[in-house]
């Protein structure tokens, strides 16, 4: 029989978990930490004998890369499109900005702020546009790969609570 507080760990576990996945869309919810957390927390409600070190190791790693993805996809999309370093600060203030307008300005934001911040350094509105886009692509190309990652992570965890 499991105790009171293993079942509240696995239940904590497995909300942080989907907490986790929605984080890596959302910038205010820490996605890959989220999910780190959920696996340890799963992997101590059952005394690590499913949910491994090795199962942790491999979640942390995971983190790690859906992190890094999470700061340089936008930033990589508007240097892709050759644009200056003020397109890439506008993608992230267009993202922090974007916050405030739900999905819409999670979306818009960054191509938005690249638009902006590229046109104010250098009045070139094809050139803005350009950077806009490059943003808004390697912030879609980052939630597709974020989300294959956190899905597989947690494809993981439950693989091995299953099996």
């Amino acid at each position: 029989m499991i105790s009171p507080v293993h079942a509240l760990a696995y239940a904590l576990g497995v909300l942080a978990l989907a907490a986790g996945v929605v984080g890596v869309i959302l910038p205010v919810v820490p996605g890959s930490l989220l999910l780190v957390g959920g696996t340890v927390l799963v992997g101590w409600a059952g005394g690590f004998a499913r949910v491994g070190w090795g199962t942790i190791a491999f979640s942390a790693t995971l983190g790690l890369v859906i992190w890094a993805v999470d700061l340089g996809a936008a930033a990589l999309g508007t240097r892709v499109a050759r644009a200056s370093r003020w397109a890439v600060v506008g993608a992230g203030v267009g993202l922090l900005l974007g916050l405030l307008f739900g999905l819409v300005g999670i979306l818009l934001g960054p191509a938005l702020g690249a638009v902006v911040f590229e046109y104010l350094r250098n009045p070139d509105f094809k050139r803005a546009l350009t950077a806009g886009a490059g943003a808004f692509v390697g912030f879609l190309l980052g939630s597709v790969v974020k989300v294959i990652l956190a899905l597989m992570l947690v494809g993981v965890v439950v693989v091995k609570l299953v099996i």
